[in-house]
């Protein structure tokens, strides 16, 4: 072979390339030197001394909202900043912040929180999301993270496998007990993520793409707030927020020692907690905020896809601070997270019989004529859109206030402790001689009864101690007699449906229960695992006060998270339980279950007071079954009418609008799901404006957006169309817009596996005019 020979230029270019890769190779030693740390990958499952992680600052790359024409997206350059070694020392925290996509699947698939079967979803409204708050003290040692998510609740599943990504990712930094999921417990996200059979049914099944896309939403927020930490302090504020709450339970509520109401001057609990995280420049970066509020604003006739009040309350508040971004973008993160509110509703106008507009407020929430089904509370707006915008306009309010005159400094250690409990076999010291126990689940007869936020079936009444012979022998028929032992242990409750004693498939209802407490400086947060009521809250917050203040660590704030980690429905207080409305019959592990609560919580506190977390044992680690109940809506292929295509429009938009009208077009559509399969598109919709300097559209509006609804209308043979609204509002610059449809289809050609394919589609422009 012929020896190869070069030419000058060629000689120039190999030694152009040597002395990059050289320079590459440099550039990540030295960024591997000075950021770069060991990290330790024993899981202990508590607190311990750890090296940070590597870490690098950039900026999100960012998505531009400018488009030319309709198959073009202009991107923003990426930019990347290095920084100095994480931790250094200086007064405050480490804080990052993140936010992430959640929704999953908008239409064939359940509405989690009222159990009403039929309530599935049929668009989107507004986006869900994840927000992750990262703390860690400045030397790196402890650090925590707090998770609000808009879903209705956290599932043990989700949970578990989270906890298994993070870990596969960073190691021991992320563990079960510095790390909290919380849900905010709007009824009108997705179901089908459970794992215990209860669940499973009321989702009609296990949906692993929902599953897939919340946990992968989860941990990208995470995973954004880790990347995100930079040095910072946090300041904490409480205030009452009136207006927007209600006892939906108040013949329960009384049956607590009236020297104990006395105390308090509501039977809710009205004030709100907002931590405020600032960089030390004394920039934004992000806000919780705990209230104790139903998120049942939009009642069960609703089949859009959103985050209800609390929900509204986050989208105004990062609006505020995150001008000129679309919702769902921007750096500041404001979560409003759950607290007590087992018995709280946001329907403040109460219960009426809507058939007669009688008053239905008494111990059995029922009517003369209808029952129980006619019996509904109803909030303060024309409809449950409006009620939804009021009463999170006002928390949001409240929370605004707050943060603006936060400036208590929250300083001190971190740290965390969490264990696994048996909640079916708790023993509980009742005093010196006396002890009582908790139960295997059961549900009540007023289980099935609802609540006057979302009335139940048949002829169920709240407040029922006694068992009806018919439904007695439906159930046995069913599921078989439940045992004198669960019989004797839920009394005063009549049990409906033994879940504790019922395993096929899978166990109905959870017997492992997470308990965690993670504490920042004076600041505690309880992690819930279910819906505690007003006074239920309240005990249990003063009794870890109090174990906090007995072994030295005195004036804690505790913050009740609710809706944490595992579900179990209701926690009510003893005596509310003798009268068994809804939360009562909810309660499963029995009448002692809040005792049961208090006595582990103050085991956590005493230990990370007392500095012996890492003598805790961990208890019985939770299962995480494999083969659930497939969902009932099968997949079927998308087929556009005859001579039509996926995106052409049915029924046009008018050529002008006034700002206050609704501009509504339909398209040939697919079904939504197939979006959380293939996520080509981040949006179903766009609503753009022509903007006449640049020659350019630019997008003023999402599918995130309280502007604009997405509606997916299912037709027979795979067909389907989808209408878009866009609700003009008056801050509407006036111009010449149009509104895009983006979707995907799913094709399956004869003996080939199904693909899911993506397209997009134009409106016409139309004009907006002021008058």
């Amino acid at each position: 072979m012929a020896k190869r020979t070069f030419s000058t230029l060629e000689t120039l270019l190999i030694f152009l390339l040597v002395m990059m890769t050289a320079i590459t190779v440099a550039l990540l030693s030295l960024l591997f030197i000075t950021s770069g740390t060991i990290e330790n990958h024993k899981d202990s499952g508590f607190p311990g001394t750890e090296s940070p992680p590597a870490t690098q600052s950039s900026t999100t790359p960012q998505v531009s909202t400018v488009t030319k024409d309709p198959t073009t997206t202009r991107v923003s350059p990426v930019t990347s900043t290095p920084e100095p070694p994480l931790f250094q020392n200086f007064s405050g925290y480490h804080i990052g912040v993140g936010r992430a996509d959640c929704t999953g699947q908008v239409a064939d698939i359940n509405l989690m929180g009222y159990g009403k079967s039929g309530q599935n979803a049929r668009g989107l409204l507004t986006r869900l999301y994840s927000r992750a708050f990262v703390l860690a003290e400045p030397d790196g040692s402890h650090r925590m993270a707090f998770v609000s998510i808009d879903i209705g609740m956290v599932s043990q599943r989700m949970r578990l496998e989270v906890l298994k990504r993070l870990k596969s990712k960073y190691g021991s930094l992320y563990r079960r007990d510095n790390v909290i999921l919380s849900g905010t417990h709007t009824h009108s996200a997705p179901a089908g993520y459970f794992q215990y059979t209860v669940f499973v049914i009321a989702s009609e099944g296990f949906s692993n793409r929902t599953f897939e896309y919340m946990v992968t939403g989860i941990v990208k927020s995470i995973e954004i707030a880790h990347r995100n930490l930079k040095p910072g302090k946090v300041f904490i504020n409480k205030g009452n927020v009136d207006g927007v709450q209600l006892n939906r339970s108040p013949s329960s509520y009384l049956q607590n020692p009236p020297s104990e109401r006395a105390r308090y001057s509501s039977n809710t609990d009205k004030e709100m907690i907002v931590l405020k995280m600032v960089d030390l420049n004394g920039d934004d970066l992000g806000l919780i905020s705990w209230f104790a509020i139903h998120p049942v604003s939009m009642n069960n006739s609703n089949h859009l896809v959103n985050s209800d009040n609390m929900g509204y309350a986050a989208y105004l508040f990062e609006q505020e601070k995150n001008k000129g971004h679309l919702p769902g973008q921007g750096p500041f993160v404001a979560a409003f997270a759950s607290s007590n509110l087992g018995d709280v509703s946001s329907n403040i106008l109460g219960p009426r019989c809507i058939n007669t507009g009688e008053s239905c407020d008494n111990a059995n929430s029922t009517c003369p004529i209808g029952g129980s089904t006619m019996c509904v509370a109803r909030g303060p707006g024309q409809d449950m859109l409006d009620s939804t915008q009021i009463i999170g306009r006002t928390l949001y309010q409240g929370a605004k206030v707050l943060y603006a005159l936060a400036s208590q400094e929250v300083t001190g250690p971190l740290a965390s402790a969490h264990q696994w409990v048996n909640m079916t076999n708790v023993t509980v010291s009742l005093n010196s001689t006396h002890t009582v126990k908790t139960c295997k689940p059961a549900l009540g007869y007023s289980f099935a009864a609802g609540t006057i936020d979302g009335a139940g079936s048949f002829n169920f009444t709240q407040g029922t101690t006694v068992v009806d012979p018919f439904w007695e022998t439906i159930r046995d028929q069913i599921f078989g007699k439940p045992s004198a032992e669960i019989r004797e242990c839920q009394k005063p409750k009549p049990v409906l449906v033994h879940t504790g004693e019922l395993s096929k498939p899978h166990p109905w209802h959870p017997d492992i229960v997470d308990v965690q407490i993670i504490t920042l400086g004076s600041l505690a947060i309880v992690a819930i695992p279910g819906e505690l009521t007003t006074m239920s809250g309240r005990r249990l917050r003063e009794a870890v006060k109090a174990e906090f203040a007995t072994y030295g660590m005195q004036n804690m704030t505790v913050v009740l998270s609710g809706l944490c980690n595992v579900y179990t429905h209701y926690v009510t207080t003893y005596e509310e339980y003798q009268v068994q409305r809804y939360e009562a019959a909810s309660t499963i592990y029995g009448p002692h279950t809040l005792s049961a609560y208090i006595q582990l919580f103050r085991v956590l506190a005493k230990a990370i007071a007392t500095d012996t977390v890492a003598n805790l044992s961990s208890g019985p680690e939770p299962p995480f079954f494999k083969q659930l109940i497939i969902p009932l809506i099968p997949n079927i292929v998308d087929r556009p009418p005859i001579g039509k295509t996926f995106g052409d429009v049915l029924q046009p938009l008018n050529p002008k609008y006034r700002v206050g009208e609704v501009a509504e077009i339909t398209f040939v559509g697919a079904n939504p799901k197939n979006s959380a399969e293939n996520r080509t598109h981040q949006t179903f919709l766009t609503v753009e404006k022509y903007e006449d300097a640049s020659g350019t559209w630019q997008v003023v509006h999402n599918d995130a957006s309280w502007e604009t609804r997405f509606y997916w209308h299912k037709g027979l043979l795979g067909h389907s169309n989808a209408t878009i609204q866009w609700h003009i509002p008056d801050t509407a610059h006036p111009g010449i817009y149009r509104i895009r449809y983006f979707g995907h289809n799913r094709k399956q050609d004869f003996l080939k596996p199904a693909v899911i394919l993506a397209f997009e589609s134009t409106s016409s422009v139309f004009e907006v005019v002021t008058t």
